[in-house]
């Protein structure tokens, strides 16, 4: 298959998860967002003593969001419903997990406040 004919099919939708992209992209972002709050929490729960758990709190948070945004981004420009090969599944599959970092973020930033002595 030359160029020409992998721009031809890319532009029909003949390549594999050529739709899903987007939502496996918010997916993978959601899921590094819960990775960085799990981290966080267990940071502030003493069971590792490396990073800071403010930074690791905020940008749980902020990756949490990007995730929720690319999702909700990406259910907007797809066409189809369920089952078409667009990834709609996957986009809404990846707001909860982006909601889920964000929360864990929050929940991290809160603890970090009480334990971090005043002065």
């Amino acid at each position: 298959m030359n160029a020409s004919d992998a721009l031809m099919a890319a532009a029909e939708g003949g390549v594999i998860g050529d739709g899903r992209t987007g939502a496996n992209l918010a997916l993978a972002v959601g899921a590094v967002g819960v990775a960085i709050g799990w981290l966080t929490l267990t940071r502030l729960a003493g069971r590792s003593r490396t990073g800071n758990a403010r930074t690791g709190a905020i940008s749980a948070m902020t990756v949490g969001l990007a995730g929720t945004l690319l999702a909700v981004l990406h259910l907007a420009t797809s066409s189809g419903g369920p089952g078409t090969g667009n990834g709609l599944v996957g986009a809404i599959a990846a707001i909860p997990l982006g909601a889920i970092a964000i929360v864990l973020g929050r929940r991290a930033l809160i603890r970090s406040r009480h334990t971090v002595p005043a002065g």
